[in-house]
């Protein structure tokens, strides 16, 4: 995973050039989208609860510290550090999930990254999208 949001990308200049602390989000949350959020964060593209009620985005910690949601970096990866798992899906039709987004609140908030799955996911009514320990990665290069 990952590219920078424009939200990321400004706070990261300010902390490292201008000093001004980037805020630390409370917790870290997982988003599905159908088409790329792009680093503006287009929230158009996140699946609407219109389209699968139940939808809500994961605190990728769980009831956890912010900390144990995420392993410690290496070598610029941070992988999640539990299994992540999105209801299911209780819409009327097929939603297919092209990109995932992390942002620092369950609702709203900013988006912090963003990449495409390796393969588009179609969720019929009733399947569920769930992410393995490790297998979503943070890569800042």
């Amino acid at each position: 995973m990952s590219k920078f949001s424009d939200y990321s990308e400004t706070n990261i200049i300010q902390t490292m050039l201008r000093g001004v602390a980037f805020p630390v989000p409370a917790g870290v949350h997982v988003a599905m989208f159908t088409a790329d959020p792009t680093d503006a964060n287009v929230t158009a593209n996140e699946v609407q609860v219109a389209a699968m009620p139940a939808y809500l985005r994961v605190n990728a910690a769980g009831a956890g510290t912010i900390d144990t949601g995420w392993g410690a970096p290496a070598n610029g990866v941070s992988a999640n550090a539990k299994v992540i798992t999105f209801a299911a899906n209780n819409g009327v039709g097929a939603i297919t999930v092209t990109h995932i987004g992390l942002y620092d609140a369950a609702t709203g908030g900013n988006l912090l990254f963003h990449a495409p799955l390796v393969s588009p996911k179609t969720l019929q009514p009733g399947d569920v999208l769930s992410f393995g320990i490790g297998t979503l990665t943070v890569t800042v290069q």
